[in-house]
């Protein structure tokens, strides 16, 4: 099968964990051997990830470095992330295929990804990123920057962008191809970097975080996966997740996974966005799977894991 994995934060930086480039390889390492497993059963894989707390740790080293260098604009603080994690990743899967035995071509894809300009999420920005300030420097930097800035739980200030919704993953024909060829393809990384593209076909980078979910759903359309992937930290969905009446999802058809989203048993900050776009990727007859990294393997197999598909898709 085709599968496309989207890899979640803790697979490159777990929490509390200092963000040192060797703790990071470390943890990408341990990530490619799975995936390496994957890729000796004979699938083809597209590899995504997340990129919230190595973005996040680029715009703080601008923030003090200011007065020295220049910073850099969100969207070439997302490249700079996608490109040293892709380095990370494309390194680490070929040291742990070829410890398998395994001759494959791994390429790591600095990825683009198209947003509409007119999208309602650059009138309401949302998403939090970068450090915290206290209100007096929070509301300095409003001013003199144009910034955005919100209260973020009582923690502090912090700014917060636009989250627009994908509309394409550019050289998304390219990846495609590249895997049907053999090759393994790293792509489209913390959502893509973001660009808009003018009336004339210009594309032109644009200040704003994409979810890595929905960036994720996209690049598996456009590629024509068999399977959606998203790999967390917890081996299943749940419903009343933590509380005494939890229950695990195994199989979920399609529609009783809608009825969970609408009753909202998935919070919009941790499992929702991912049932969203494993319901979005089910609807087109395919199959998504929401499950550990270590599980991954035997949820390919459906023996592990969260499977989201038709009833047709599930029984065939």
């Amino acid at each position: 099968m085709k599968v496309v994995i989207a890899l979640g934060g803790n697979a490159i930086l777990k929490p509390k964990q200092k963000a040192t480039f060797e703790n990071q390889l470390e943890n990408v390492r341990k990530s490619c051997a799975y995936i390496a497993q994957i890729i000796r059963d004979g699938h083809q894989v597209v590899v995504t990830h997340g990129n919230g707390p190595q973005v996040g740790n680029i715009l703080r080293q601008n923030e003090e470095a200011k007065n020295i260098v220049p910073p850099f604009p969100l969207d070439v603080c997302s490249a700079e992330s996608q490109g040293f994690i892709g380095y990370m990743m494309d390194q680490s899967l070929k040291n742990e295929l070829n410890k398998l035995g395994l001759e494959k071509s791994v390429v790591s894809m600095l990825t683009q990804t198209v947003v509409s300009e007119d999208d309602e999420a650059f009138q309401h920005p949302t998403k939090p990123i970068g450090v915290f300030y206290s209100e007096e420097e929070a509301r300095r930097l409003a001013s003199e920057k144009g910034w955005v800035v919100e209260e973020d739980a009582g923690r502090g200030y912090r700014r917060v962008v636009p989250s627009p919704q994908p509309q394409t993953i550019l050289g998304s024909e390219t990846i495609k191809s590249l895997t049907e060829n053999g090759a393994v393809v790293i792509a489209s990384g913390g959502g893509g970097i973001p660009v808009i593209q003018t009336d004339a076909g210009e594309i032109k980078g644009i200040e704003a975080v994409i979810d890595k979910d929905r960036s994720g759903l996209k690049l598996a359309q456009e590629v024509d996966a068999d399977v959606f992937m998203i790999l967390t930290d917890v081996s299943n969905v749940y419903l009343h997740y933590g509380q005494p009446n939890q229950k695990v999802l195994e199989f979920v058809e399609l529609g009783e996974a809608k009825q969970y989203m609408e009753e909202g048993h998935f919070s919009a900050g941790s499992m929702g966005p991912k049932m969203e776009a494993a319901i979005q990727f089910a609807e087109t007859g395919k199959t998504a799977i929401i499950c550990s990294l270590e599980d991954a393997c035997l949820a390919l197999e459906g023996k592990a894991g969260t499977r989201i598909a038709s009833k047709e898709t599930i029984h065939s």
